[in-house]
């Protein structure tokens, strides 16, 4: 079964966002994507780009799309909106 993780204990993971028209990639803290999700930001799509085994350990940010790995097609999981927010997510242990 895979736990829900709320975002208040969410360890130090950091949240990779794109698709900010010309901003391209930059790092967001937890913080910051909490703020993001209580402001109903519109187009913000959370991705957790995890392994179902750290999924179950971790658990995962409410409403987070899971990726099915990290080979994926594009066109089946991220959204068509050009001007979507994109944030992706998952542990590193380096």
């Amino acid at each position: 079964m895979i736990r829900r993780l709320s975002l208040v204990g969410a360890f130090a993971w950091l949240l990779v966002t794109s698709s900010w028209a010309d901003e391209g990639f930059r790092v967001i803290h937890v913080n910051d994507l909490a703020g993001m999700i209580a402001q109903h930001t519109a187009n913000l799509f959370i991705y957790d780009a995890n392994p179902t085994s750290t999924r179950e350990r971790e658990g995962i940010i409410p409403g987070a799309h899971l990726l099915p790995s990290l080979d994926y097609d594009v066109d089946d999981e991220l959204p068509a909106k050009k001007d979507a927010k994109l944030v992706f997510y998952c542990a590193n242990k380096h």
